[in-house]
C-alpha cells in the first residue's frame, strides 16, 4: 500500500504527486483546489477532490476494461489514486465533439454545432504563453513526440471518446468535448494519464443542455452552485452521492 505522507515528487493546481515503495509507480493525491484562466482565477471548492478523484478513477477504469492504456492501477479512499509513474508528454489533447468555448471563439461556427467527424487538437503546456495550439510538425521541432507517437496518441484520444461518449449516454449526459493527458511508461508505450472528471470535460445533460462541468465556474456561478454541480455530476455518472459532508460557502 503507497504511504499517502511519501515525499512530494510535484504538485500542480490540483494534484499532489508523492513517491510509493516502487520506483515504477507513484500516488496522486486530488486537491480541493479549482482554477480557471490558466491559473488565474482560483479558489477552494471543499469537497471536489473526493469528487473528482471517484470520477476519474471509474472512467479510467472504464477505458481500461474497453482497451484503451491508461495509468491507473487502484483507487484508494478518500482522494487518490496508485498510478504507473509515466513520463508526461507536456500536451493537453482535445477531443471535441460538439462547438463550443475555445472552438467557437476562434472558428466561425455557432456554439452548440455538432462536429463529424470529432476534431482533436493539440495544446503545449505553458501557462505564460497561454497554451499554443500545435501541428504534428511542432511534434517534431519541440521533440515532444514522433509521428509514429502522435498518430498513436490520436487514436487513443478517439477510442476514449467513443467509449466515455457511450458510457456517459447511458447516463444522461453529452459529452461535449474533454481533454486528456498522455505519457510513456515502460518500453515507450503511450498511456492515457492524469485525470478524467468535472474539471476536464465538458457535459450537459440530456433534454434540458444543463452544465455539468467546470464552466459553471468559468462563467462566474457562485461556489454553491459550483459544488452542486459537480456533485450532481457524481451521482449521475456513479450512482449515488458522494462520500462529502457540509456544505460550502463562499
Amino acid at each position: 500500500m503507497p504511504n499517502p505522507s511519501g515525499k512530494v515528487l510535484s504538485e500542480g493546481k490540483t494534484k499532489i504527486v508523492r513517491e510509493t515503495e516502487r520506483s515504477d509507480v507513484v500516488l496522486l493525491e486530488f486537491k480541493d483546489s479549482i482554477t480557471a484562466l490558466d491559473g488565474e482565477k482560483k479558489d477552494i471548492l471543499r469537497g471536489k477532490a473526493v469528487i473528482n478523484s471517484h470520477i476519474s478513477a471509474y472512467l479510467l477504469e472504464l477505458l481500461e476494461k474497453n482497451g484503451v492504456p491508461t495509468h491507473i492501477i487502484e483507487f484508494i479512499e478518500p482522494n487518490m489514486m496508485r498510478v504507473k509513474k509515466l513520463n508526461m508528454i507536456p500536451v493537453e489533447v482535445v477531443c471535441r465533439n460538439i462547438a463550443a468555448g475555445h472552438f467557437v471563439k476562434n472558428f466561425p461556427v455557432a456554439e452548440g454545432t455538432p462536429l463529424n467527424p470529432p476534431v482533436v487538437e493539440f495544446y503545449l503546456k505553458d501557462d505564460a504563453r497561454h497554451d499554443p495550439m500545435l501541428n504534428e510538425d511542432h511534434f517534431l521541432v519541440l521533440g515532444l513526440a514522433s509521428r509514429e507517437e502522435v498518430k498513436k496518441i490520436k487514436g487513443l484520444t478517439l477510442k476514449t471518446n467513443k467509449v466515455l461518449s457511450k458510457d456517459l449516454k447511458a447516463k444522461g449526459l453529452i459529452l461535449v468535448d474533454f481533454k486528456i493527458e498522455v505519457g510513456r511508461g515502460t518500453g515507450g508505450k503511450i498511456y492515457v494519464g492524469d485525470e478524467i472528471n468535472a474539471d476536464s470535460m465538458r457535459l450537459r445533460e440530456v433534454g434540458t443542455n444543463r452544465i455539468l462541468d467546470k464552466d459553471v465556474y468559468r462563467k462566474g456561478g457562485s461556489m454553491e452552485e459550483v459544488l452542486n454541480t459537480y456533485v450532481q455530476l457524481y451521482e449521475k455518472i456513479l450512482g449515488k452521492k458522494p462520500p462529502i459532508g457540509g456544505t460550502q460557502s463562499g
